[in-house]
This record gives C-alpha cells, sequence and structure tokens, in this order.
C-alpha cells in the first residue's frame, strides 16, 4: 500500500527519508481512519475487486462474499471459511501462526542476534522486551512475513497456556524488503506484541506480532489491547494463566506484517525453508531429532 510507492530506483538517501516519513505511527493512524470509513457500496466494491487483482487475493477462502465487507479494514481482516485452514494432525508438529512467506528459519545464534536479512541482525532481547530472552537463547526462530495478500489473522502454533503478554509501542516502518534491507533493527523499532505460551510438549513459546506502516493496528482475540493508539507499554501476567489450544486465534495485524516465532526447543526438525510459503496450519517443525 503506501510503502509500495517507493521508487525502487530513488537513491538511498532518498528511500531512507521516505521510509522513515512513513514510519511515524501518525501515518498509518491516518490510513486507519481511511481503511476504517464505511463509503457507499458503489464506491467501496470497486476498490475492492482493484485491491483484490493488484495482490490476488484468493476470494474463494474468505467466509463471506466481499459484497459484505462494510469497509476496506473489514476486508484486511477477514475470517476464513471453515476448513480452509486445516491444522495438522500430528500433536508434535509446531503449526504456523499464520499465512506467510518463510524468511528465516533455524537455531537462534549462539551470539543471541537475529537475521533480519543478510547482513543486518538485531538482538533477541530487544525483540522480546522482557526477561524471556534467556528462555530462548538456546532455542529455535522463524521470521515470517504476511504480504497484503494474505490472511492476516495469527493463531496459536501450540497448545498450553498463554502466560502474558507485553505491548512495546514504537515506530511503524514498512517490514517490506526494501525496508527490512536498509533500516537496523526494524523489528525491535517497530511496535509490537509479545505473547508467551507454556507448552507441555514443547516448553516455552513466544509469537511477536511485529506492527507495519499501513492502518499499523494489532487487536487481540482475548484481550481489548488494540496498538497504534499512542498508549504506553504494558504488561500483563494473568494471576491465572490462559489455556489456549493449537490453531486458536491470538490476534489480527489490520494490514499484513510479520510475526517471530522462537521455540525454547531445539530439537526440531524443520517442515519449511526460506522464501518458501506457509499457510497457517501447516507444520513449521517437528519434535525429534534434527
Amino acid at each position: 500500500m503506501i510503502a509500495e510507492v517507493v521508487h525502487l530506483r530513488l537513491g538511498d538517501p532518498f528511500r531512507r527519508v521516505w521510509l522513515r516519513a512513513l514510519s511515524r505511527p501518525r501515518v498509518s493512524r491516518v490510513a486507519a481512519s481511511l481503511a476504517d470509513r464505511r463509503p457507499p457500496g458503489a464506491l467501496l466494491r470497486p476498490l475492492m475487486r482493484l485491491y483484490v487483482r493488484a495482490y490476488g487475493v484468493d476470494l474463494a477462502e474468505a467466509a463471506q462474499p466481499l459484497e459484505s465487507y462494510p469497509s476496506f479494514n473489514a476486508f484486511f481482516t477477514r475470517h476464513l471459511r471453515e476448513g480452509a485452514r486445516p491444522l495438522d494432525p500430528d500433536p508434535l508438529a509446531v503449526l504456523s501462526p499464520c499465512d506467510a512467506r518463510v524468511n528465516t528459519i533455524g537455531p537462534v545464534p549462539a551470539d543471541g542476534r537475529l537475521e533480519q536479512i543478510k547482513g543486518r541482525t538485531y538482538a533477541l532481547d530487544a525483540l522480546l522486551g522482557g526477561p524471556e530472552a534467556e528462555e530462548f537463547a538456546h532455542g529455535t526462530q522463524a521470521t515470517l512475513y504476511l504480504s497484503p495478500a494474505m490472511y492476516h489473522r495469527v493463531h496459536a502454533p501450540v497448545s498450553g497456556t498463554l502466560r502474558s503478554w507485553r505491548y512495546l509501542p514504537g515506530k511503524l516502518y514498512p517490514v517490506n524488503e526494501l525496508a527490512v534491507r536498509m533500516v537496523d533493527g526494524l523489528f525491535v523499532l517497530n511496535e509490537r506484541v509479545v505473547m508467551v505460551i507454556d507448552s507441555p510438549q514443547f516448553g516455552p513459546v513466544a509469537v511477536v506480532m511485529v506492527g507495519a506502516t499501513n492502518v499499523g493496528r494489532i487487536t487481540l482475540a482475548f484481550d481489548s489491547l488494540t496498538t497504534n493508539a499512542g498508549l504506553p507499554a504494558t504488561a500483563v501476567r494473568p494471576a491465572v494463566p490462559h489455556p489456549i489450544a493449537r490453531g486458536e486465534e491470538l490476534g489480527a495485524f489490520n494490514l499484513g506484517s510479520t510475526v517471530v516465532l522462537l521455540m525454547a526447543r531445539s530439537a526440531l526438525r524443520a517442515g519449511g525453508a526460506p522464501g518458501g510459503l506457509v499457510k497457517m496450519g501447516q507444520a513449521l517443525w517437528r519434535a525429534g531429532a534434527q
């Protein structure tokens, strides 16, 4: 959307200026106000059809016909028809929490710095913004990019109990290839929500939803938190951990972004590869020897 208008032949200084301008949360709040509006159907439907054609959205998977969505944002956060995302039946499979392109997958490096893109890294503890980093220091990670065409809801990759969730405000840079290549530490600069699940099979699991330019809003299925609203950082650890089932909805991006998935367990066999596409419910890893 907004970020896509950057002309790739512009020089790097111009790109950086443009990206910094886009990263201001107020820019995405303006986009959000437009996406939430309910224009007449005669205006909205042609615009949505144009978006569908431009990005190759598969409307056959949607739970409702295009005409039923009252706003762009209702369409962005659409539910899928029943059965569109079957869950891998293996109880020792770690499910992909979302539809995505797998940008990185593998062990957490010994120095605790995760790969953003080749030649650029960022610190695990800065991403999480809390004391959990030590639990994942010898674990496994995957970075999952949601394109504008994809289903924008995020689901639990494992069953267990939701130990805590944390909101970390910040910038809203785009998370496309251009921005990831040019902005140091993008995933720790952008606002994000960190959810930690304790799983009987896999131990601690962290699902990090990273916000991005365009609307920039993250909503949670189990809490009233809505990001990109000028709120301060918050951390919640319920007195009674919230039970969660694999495949259960955790939250939604109001337009696509990135999920960083962290597993404390390292003895996992990868079911995906960098550059590959996965759908929510497919296996990213399976328990067992590498």
